[in-house]
Order: C-alpha cells, then structure tokens, then sequence
C-alpha cells in the first residue's frame, strides 16, 4: 500500500508543496483535475506551486474522447447513472424518515427507555446506509462485469498512455470539484488499482474518492435543511477515516447534536472534518507521524485526532 496524505482545502492555503518537500519527492508529478469537469486543464496555479513539476493526466478530457468513440459505452453508462439517481432518491426518501426519529429521540434522552429506543433508530439509519451502499455497489458492479470497460478499444488506448504517464512520476495529486465524475474516471481508467503503488497526495473531493465510502454532506444548503448521505464507494484506498472536507462551511459545528448524530452514526469509521492547513498522513492506512487533523465526536465536540 502506498503512501497517503489527505490535506485540507488548497485554494487559499496551499500546502502540497510542503507535503512534496517533506516526503522528499523529486521528480514529476501526476495531477488530476477530473472533479473539475471543463475546467480541468486550468491547472496553472497548481503548476506553479509545484514549480512545474506536475503532468496533467487529463482523465476528463480522456472520457470524453472516450465516450464519443464509444456511444454504446455512453449510453450504458447513462444508464447507470439514471439508476443511481432514482436509487439516490428513494434512499434519501427512507433516510430523512429515520433520522428525523433519531434526532426526536435525543431529546428524550434522560428516559432510560428512550436511551434503547435511540439505540434502535441508529441501527435503522446504519442499516439504510449500508443498503443503499451496496445496491450502488451492485449497480456498479453488474455495469463492468456487462460492459468490460477495461477491454474496449477506446478505453485501453487511453489507459495505455495514463499508465505511460504515471511509469515516469514519483507521485499523483488529486484535486477536488465533482466528486461523482472525479470517481467515475477515476475508476475507468483502473486508477483504483494503480494508485496503490504510488504516494498520493489528495484534498477535497480528492480526498473522499480514496475512501471505502462517500457521504455528501451540507447542513445548510441553499434549499434548507441538509442530511449527510451515503453517495457510493469510493477507491477503498483507506477504511478507517471518513472526511468532511471544508467543514467549518458546511457542517454546523457549533451544533453539539448534529455532530454527535454524525460521529456515531457512521461509527467505526472516524469523521474528520478537514479544514485549511489540516492533513492525514496515512501508512498501510493508518494515521502516521506528523499528522494535524481533528474528529468529531459522540459527545458532539470536535477533538484532536489520536494516532
């Protein structure tokens, strides 16, 4: 398993150069950019805070050239993003059921008899999540086993000059932006399987790909109220921390209840919120030296992250 390191945001306080210079990486550096959909070669700043050291893998612009190669491939795949949207749908239907009883529970904590009840209402929510979880698994895994993505024509041209790329860099940097799409091309250039012998360097949504799972989050979106759901699995390159990138703009901190709902509803995995200049250093996916990072936890307060 190779090195990772998980940052906190980098638009205003970047600190992979400081990563890349601690860990001693002295060469080219793989970037991706997918999340950031068009705007993936818009890479300059990044370049030059790397002093130029990065090549552009350019997953994004590689799909494309992909999908207009390949329209069965696209329709398959529009297909199955049909599906995980109705799936997305009815889960969040059944989810903002069981955790409106969750939160109603916490208030009638101080009954020993409510204390069992909001035991209870836990699982149901756990139990949701890992349904749905797997129903996107399955969904995914049917569409590869029918389409073998990995032996068309189209997709093993690209991936043949991904990997040609990746031969020649001493690490990979993920940024952030969508990520759905940063997942979905990440995956179908088998980066989920290459990355893991190389140091990885991931913030944002960059971060959240690598996990076993994603949970879109935001307590207050434009909408109204916000409940953090299961999206899918991610790359599986870590298990045991589950980030909450840019958490002091879209978790209500302050409010001690939603926190510990959040902590102890995705227990055993650690929620970490992960703010500017935080960072996980993660070996053989555990927390390593020189780790800065925080968890939430069940009491609803935000606490240093223990190795």
């Amino acid at each position: 398993m190779a090195r990772i390191v998980l940052l906190g945001p980098q638009r205003l306080r970047p600190t992979v150069r400081e990563i890349v210079d601690e860990l001693a990486i002295s060469g080219p550096i793989a970037a991706v950019t997918a999340g950031w959909q068009e705007r993936e070669q818009e890479d300059d700043e990044l370049a030059e805070h790397l002093r130029g050291s990065t090549r552009n893998l350019e997953l994004y612009r590689r799909g494309e050239r992909i999908f207009s190669e390949d329209p069965e491939l696209l329709a398959a795949l529009t297909e199955l993003r049909s599906a995980r949207r109705e799936a997305q749908r009815l889960y969040r239907l059944s989810l903002d059921h069981a955790l409106a009883a969750v939160r109603s529970l916490e208030d009638q904590r101080e009954s020993e008899l409510a204390v069992e009840e909001l035991a209870e209402a836990f699982d149901a929510v756990r139990a949701l999540d890992a349904r749905h979880l797997e129903r996107v698994s399955r969904l995914q895994t049917a569409f590869r086993k029918r389409w073998g993505t990995a032996r068309r024509r189209s997709v093993r041209r690209q991936r043949h000059e991904v990997d040609a790329i990746l031969e020649g860099c001493k690490a990979v940097a993920i940024a952030g932006g969508h990520v759905g799409v940063l997942v979905e091309l990440l995956s179908l250039f088998g980066l989920d399987e290459r990355l893991r012998r190389h140091t990885v360097i991931a913030w944002s949504a960059g971060a959240m790909a690598l996990g076993q799972r994603i949970v879109l989050f935001h307590d207050s979106p434009p909408q109204g109220f916000g409940n953090a759901e299961v999206w899918g699995p991610g790359l599986g390159l870590f298990s045991r921390f589950l980030p909450f990138p840019h958490a002091r703009t879209r978790l209500l901190v302050a409010d001690r209840q939603r926190v510990a709902i959040l902590a102890r509803r995705f227990l055993p995995q650690i929620c970490v919120p992960m703010d500017d200049g935080e960072r996980l250093n993660l070996s053989v996916g555990r927390l390593a030296r020189g780790s800065s990072g925080r968890r939430l936890t069940r009491d609803g307060t935000i606490a240093e992250l223990d190795p």
